[in-house]
């Protein structure tokens, strides 16, 4: 039987940050899932370290690829379950039970599960919530307001989903989000409790000003170039507060 949930991981010699993700894979109570590590051929020891987990679901290929999106391409391909989370290296569940109440969501048959999403250190400590906070509903139209749920969090069933689009290099999941819910005739809500961990050194944080200019041209492919434009002005203020929240925490 075909499980409920594929896990999909992608990796490139993350041997520094895949243990906590691993980790809190192993500690959920439920087991209805599969992992799949979708690996671009590290040269470090990360393979290693996931062929040594005991999840006896685990999948792993390891072959050159095009980038992370063209890598999370081939896991929508391998995955068996009913719903795919992306679980990037470094990130993790927030807490043990976040498979099983999720499950107890898809009972309705929903396009999408979602939820909150908390930020963590390299040392896996919490250091405060996303600064976009999920709604209690959600559809395409959510998106205008920009990655209103984190891709982690954002849990889609396997049958309708498309690929990414490989020409975004750093901004393809929000594409992608806003696709998916298009498809979805249904969403549901997983409750103010995070049910994913971030760390807050991904591809998107390292590239921001690149990341915004992608995520301003999908959004107006989606929504028209007006919307787009009025939306984005009314993001400078959201901005400039986190700029300056952010200059306050360093002082």
């Amino acid at each position: 039987m075909d499980p409920l949930f594929s896990i999909i991981t992608v990796t490139w010699n993350a041997a520094s940050v895949i243990a906590p993700t691993i980790r809190s894979v192993q500690r959920q109570t439920s087991s209805d899932y599969e992992m799949l590590i979708i690996d671009g051929a590290s040269t470090d020891d990360t393979l290693d370290i996931v062929r040594r987990a005991s999840i006896a679901s685990l999948r792993v290929f390891s072959e050159p690829d095009n980038g992370l999106y063209d890598a999370m391409n081939k896991g929508i391909a391998r995955a068996r379950g009913r719903y795919l989370i992306f679980l990037n290296a470094g990130d993790a569940f927030a807490d043990d039970a976040v498979l099983a109440r999720l499950a107890l969501l898809t009972a309705g048959n929903p396009g999408v599960l979602y939820g909150q999403t908390q930020l963590v250190n390299a040392a896996g400590d919490v250091v405060g919530m996303r600064h976009l906070t999920a709604p209690r509903r959600l559809d395409a139209d959510s998106f205008v307001n920009g990655m209103v749920v984190c891709h982690q969090a954002f849990v889609a069933r396997r049958d309708l989903v498309p690929e990414y689009d490989l020409q975004y290099r750093l901004s393809a999941d929000y594409d992608w989000c806003i696709k998916v819910l298009r498809n979805s005739p249904s969403n549901a809500y997983a409750g103010e409790a995070p049910i994913i961990s971030y760390l807050a050194d991904g591809m998107t944080t390292r590239h921001h000003r690149a990341s915004l200019w992608e995520r301003y041209r999908i959004m107006c492919r989606h929504y028209g170039t007006l919307r787009a434009t009025l939306h984005h002005l009314g993001f400078i203020p959201r901005y400039l507060k986190r700029r300056l929240g952010n200059s306050a925490n360093r002082q």
